[in-house]
């Protein structure tokens, strides 16, 4: 996500302080990543399973807490049904709501410490939530977290949207000398001009050594090197951990307003990895 994130790192330092785990794949489809070949599936999550359950806990943790996460957010983050569940037609869902007493919760679920890729096709089929204040991303963060902090472990927005922009969706990468609001980004407009809330769309990065490439929907718009960085450190040659969240509110999408329809939920249909060698 796109701005400061100094205390929002703090929180990760304690909501995910365990050892990272590297080439960890709990679920794999295809082949693994020792004999994967070019186009293969090397891991995936389909979030089959009962309506109202979890999703697997092998591989996913929901990291809790409000406090604003570095983006002066309004949600805090949950691990009740409530707030992340399977829908029991293969969706995980990420549900934000307004509570009685007037406070936002949400959902925010990682892999870090459970599955941390390094290289591969990233990506997801998302139906992302609408409405001002409304804040959807897919994104990762480099597994060395814990020892290095932010902006120095790196950081990757696969997927990035926010409310008052229905047919934007931006990547970004995060880095030492290159973060918060000097990140380097690119956005990419839906091609009719509709808001990608309306239905599902494919957001991925086809990530390589020394080179990161966006696309939604198979369609790249922005390819990063270590020559973008102005002589600042690329990070992104080393394992990363995903996230799926939802936030409300904060610096970038501003807050909620009387048009916004809460509860709003962004659906996750798969989240992939695909060998790209």
């Amino acid at each position: 996500m796109t701005t400061s994130r100094k205390q929002r790192a703090a929180a990760l330092l304690v909501a995910g302080a365990a050892a990272v785990v590297l080439g960890v794949t709990p679920t794999l489809t295809a082949g693994t990543a020792a004999n994967a070949a070019n186009g293969d599936v090397i891991w995936s999550q389909d979030f089959d399973g009962t309506a109202g359950s979890a999703p697997d806990r092998s591989v996913w943790t929901n990291e809790t807490g409000g406090g604003g996460w570095g983006n002066d957010e309004l949600e805090t983050y949950t691990d009740s049904r409530d707030n992340s569940a399977l829908d029991g037609q293969g969706n995980l869902v990420i549900t934000a709501k307004r509570e009685a007493d007037g406070s936002y919760t949400s959902a925010r679920l990682s892999t870090q410490g459970k599955y941390t890729p390094r290289y591969g096709r990233v990506e997801a089929r998302i139906q992302i939530p609408r409405g001002q204040g409304i804040w959807p991303a897919f994104w990762m963060l480099g597994s060395d977290l814990p020892q290095v902090g932010w902006p120095g472990s790196g950081e990757v927005d696969v997927m990035e949207n926010v409310g008052y922009e229905p047919a934007t969706v931006h990547g970004t990468v995060h880095g030492p000398g290159y973060s918060g609001g000097q990140g380097i980004t690119a956005s990419y407009q839906h091609p009719q001009g509709w808001s990608f809330a309306d239905t599902f769309h494919t957001f991925a990065v086809d990530w390589k050594p020394g080179s990161i490439t966006w696309s939604v929907d198979g369609v790249a718009y922005e390819t990063v090197t270590p020559a973008d960085t102005n002589g600042h450190p690329w990070v992104f040659d080393k394992p990363f951990f995903i996230v799926l969240n939802v936030a409300v509110g904060g610096d970038w999408p501003g807050s909620p307003d009387g048009s916004t329809p809460l509860p709003q939920q962004m659906k996750v249909d798969y989240v992939r990895v695909i060998d790209n060698s």
